[in-house]
């Protein structure tokens, strides 16, 4: 139990701003397993958030508020490797001069509009869900963790696409199978809310397959920033998915 709580803690301080100690503790191979658990913890705050902001605002605007929410509460960290990624997979230059794309701090254009593209989805998914309730809050709660699940499938099924980078310590010689037993957490919140959860369960399993296929053709592997744009394009998604009228 030990070993896994350390395994959280490097999680969240690897991907939150989350206050969970002064001292630093990184166990990349470890904390791997753990990213739906701390989605589960994002989403937790997101949903009493939300409950409280529904109180005194409309959705639309507590759509806008909970999706800053979520980026503060990452310090934009995912949002970021979204922006290099576009930057780089949509530069249509060769996987070498891509990577180095994706290196480079400024954001271009590609970047700047697959961030607005992405956060403006979340708002509107988020505005457009059902009212307050037991379905919306354990959507909500799911949606972060079973869009942080996608990065395990992508380190399980892609091979590393840099010969070095902060992100290869993350790649270790660990089931698959072993890592994604958290995810199993957030399918059965969302199936909870029947067949609206059915529905983001399918999005989530066919983009997740997409956005794998997409990087396997086009830079024969992943990176970190494209982990980080797994999260941010999912997530996204899976806020649109959850609002569709069923």
């Amino acid at each position: 139990m030990k070993e896994s709580g350390l395994d959280l803690k490097s999680a969240m301080q690897f991907s939150t701003i989350l206050p969970v100690g002064s001292d630093n503790v990184f166990r990349p191979v470890g904390q791997v397993a753990m990213f739906p658990v701390v989605g589960l913890i994002l989403g937790g705050i997101l949903a009493l958030t939300d409950a409280l902001l529904s109180q005194l605002w409309p959705p639309m605007v507590v759509g806008i508020l909970d999706t800053v929410l979520l980026m503060i509460l990452t310090g934009g960290f995912h949002l970021d490797g979204l922006g290099d990624t576009a930057d780089g997979l949509f530069s249509h230059r060769p996987k070498e001069r891509a990577l180095e794309i994706m290196k480079d701090s400024r954001s271009g254009a590609m970047g700047v509009l697959a961030m607005i593209a992405i956060l403006s989805m979340k708002w509107a998914g988020l505005a457009s869900m059902a009212e307050p309730g037991w379905s919306r809050a354990l959507l909500l709660i799911a949606i972060p963790s079973l869009a942080r699940g996608s990065q395990i499938i992508g380190i399980g099924l892609l091979p590393y696409a840099r010969k070095e980078g902060t992100a290869h310590d993350l790649f270790g010689d660990v089931s698959l199978v072993k890592r994604l037993r958290f995810v199993i957490l957030p399918v059965l919140l969302v199936l909870l809310t029947g067949g609206r959860g059915v529905m983001v369960l399918l999005v989530h399993a066919l983009l997740t397959a997409v956005l794998l296929l997409w990087y396997r053709k086009k830079m024969g592997g992943i990176t970190g920033d494209m982990l980080g744009a797994m999260t941010e394009i999912t997530e996204g998604f899976l806020f649109v998915a959850a609002a569709a009228a069923l």
